[in-house]
C-alpha cells in the first residue's frame, strides 16, 4: 500500500470497509451505522492491522459534521416545532436534566470532577438524529403525532446541544479542564474589570450573537436569492453546486470570523435556506454526498473505540448504558404520560431516544481536547452508543409486537 497518499487510502478503506459490514447490518437487519462503526473499529488504532490516518479522519469526520448539521438545519422547521412545543420542550429540557444528573453521578461513582460528569452527562442524554429518522421512516411514522413529537423533541436537544456547544470552550477553566487563554476582544473586556471566565463568556456571546444576527437577516435573504438566481439557469449541476458551497463557506466563514464552531454555522446555513421554496431540492442534490460524509464520520467515531473498555470497565459501560436505554427512556416515557398522552405515544418516544450519537461524540471529543474529561469517559460514551445503536431496533421490534397485539385484543 502507497504510504504517501494517505488522504486517498484513509476514504478508499473507511468507504469499501464501511460498504461491506454496512450490507452484513443491513442482512442481520441491524442499522448501517453498526458496519460504519465497526468499520472504524478495524481501521482503528486499538485493532491489529491497517490503521488508518487518524488526523486526516478526524477532519473527514469534521466535514461530515458540517453536512450533518447542514442537514438537521434543512429538516428544521419552526412550524413543525411550534406545532409540538407544549410537549416536546419541557419533555427534551426535563429528559436532559435527568439523563446529565445521571451521567454525572455515575462519573462521580468514577472518581472524576464535576465538570467532566457535566459533559459525560450531556453525552448521555442525547439521541441519534441519524438513527431516530430511520426508525421513523422504516414505520411510516414521520408523518404521525408520535413521529412529529419525537422530531420535535430531537430539534429540542439538538439546539441545547448547539448552546452546550458554544459555552464548554470558554466556560473549560471552570469545568476543570485546561484554561482557554483570554485573547484579543476577551482581553480587552478583562480590562475593564470582568473576571476572565466572565469576559471570554461576554465576548462569545457577542459574537454569536452578530452570526445569528447576520444569517437571520441578511442571510435569510441573500442565500435564498442565490439559490433562486442558480435555479433559473437550469443547470442542476450549478444548484448543487452553489447548495454545497453555501453550506461549507457558511460553516468555514463563521467560524473564522465569529469564533462559532463549524457545526452551528452549518446549522444556520441548513436552517436559513429550510426558509427558501427551493429547499427540498437543495435537500434532494446534496444527500448523495451527505450521506458519503456521514458515513466517513461514523467509520472515524468507531476509530476512537477502544475495545478493552469492554474487559477493563464493564461495571461502568453496563452502568453507562443503562443510563442511556433505561433512565433515559424511563424519564422520557414519564413525562409524555404526565402530558396527558397515550401509553403508546410514551413507548414510541422512550424507544426513540433510547439511543445517543452525533451530539454525544462531538461533545465528548470535545471534553477530551480540552482536559475536561479523561479518556476512559470518551469510550464509554462511544461504546454505549455502539451498544445502544445496535440494541435499538430490537426496542422497535419489540414495540410493534406489542402495539400489534394490542390491536388484535381491540379487535377482538
Amino acid at each position: 500500500m502507497h504510504h504517501d497518499t494517505p488522504l486517498i487510502a484513509t476514504i478508499v478503506v473507511g468507504l469499501c470497509l464501511a460498504f461491506a459490514l454496512g450490507l452484513l447490518a443491513q442482512r442481520l437487519r441491524l442499522p448501517l451505522i453498526a458496519g460504519y462503526l465497526m468499520a472504524g473499529v478495524i481501521v482503528g488504532p486499538f485493532t491489529p492491522g491497517y490503521v488508518a490516518d487518524q488526523k486526516l479522519a478526524t477532519e473527514l469526520a469534521e466535514l461530515g459534521v458540517i453536512l450533518l448539521m447542514f442537514g438537521v438545519g434543512l429538516h428544521f422547521s419552526v412550524r413543525d416545532l411550534l406545532s409540538v412545543k407544549t410537549i416536546a420542550v419541557p419533555g427534551a429540557v426535563g429528559q436532559i436534566a435527568v439523563a446529565t444528573g445521571a451521567g454525572a453521578l455515575l462519573s462521580w461513582a468514577l472518581g472524576w470532577g464535576l465538570g467532566a460528569g457535566v459533559i459525560f452527562g450531556l453525552s448521555l442524554s442525547v439521541a441519534s438524529t441519524v438513527v431516530l429518522l430511520r426508525a421513523l421512516q422504516d414505520r411510516g411514522l414521520v408523518e404521525s403525532d408520535r413521529g412529529k413529537i419525537a422530531v420535535g423533541w430531537l430539534i429540542v436537544e439538538d439546539l441545547v446541544m448547539v448552546i452546550a456547544l458554544v459555552l464548554i470552550p470558554p466556560l473549560a477553566g471552570l469545568l476543570g479542564g485546561a484554561e482557554q487563554p483570554v485573547e484579543g476582544q476577551a482581553a480587552e473586556v478583562a480590562a475593564l474589570g470582568f473576571g476572565p471566565v466572565a469576559a471570554t463568556l461576554m465576548v462569545t456571546f457577542v459574537k454569536v450573537g452578530a452570526f445569528v444576527a447576520l444569517m437571520l437577516v441578511v442571510g435569510r435573504r441573500v442565500i435564498p436569492a442565490i439559490l433562486h438566481y442558480v435555479a433559473h439557469t437550469g443547470s442542476r449541476e450549478l444548484f448543487r453546486l452553489s447548495v454545497l458551497a453555501i453550506a461549507l463557506g457558511v460553516a468555514f466563514g463563521s467560524s473564522t470570523l465569529f469564533g462559532v464552531s463549524f457545526a452551528l454555522g452549518a446549522f444556520f446555513a441548513g436552517m436559513v435556506m429550510a426558509g427558501s421554496t427551493l429547499s427540498q431540492q437543495a435537500t434532494r442534490e446534496t444527500l448523495p454526498l451527505r450521506d458519503a460524509f456521514a458515513v466517513l464520520f461514523f467509520v472515524s467515531v468507531g476509530m476512537l473505540f477502544n475495545p478493552a473498555v469492554l474487559v477493563e470497565q464493564p461495571l461502568a459501560l453496563l452502568a453507562t448504558v443503562a443510563i442511556i436505554v433505561g433512565v433515559k427512556s424511563a424519564a422520557a416515557y414519564g413525562i409524555v404520560r404526565a402530558f396527558g398522552y397515550e401509553r403508546e405515544v410514551g413507548l414510541t418516544i422512550a424507544a426513540s431516544l433510547a439511543q445517543i450519537g452525533e451530539f454525544s461524540f462531538i461533545l465528548i471529543v470535545m471534553g477530551l481536547t480540552l482536559g475536561i474529561v479523561p479518556p476512559e469517559a470518551k469510550d464509554l460514551v462511544v461504546a454505549g452508543a455502539m451498544l445502544s445503536i445496535l440494541g435499538n431496533p430490537l426496542l422497535f421490534r419489540m414495540l410493534d409486537r406489542w402495539s400489534a397485539r394490542l390491536a388484535k385484543s381491540g379487535a377482538a
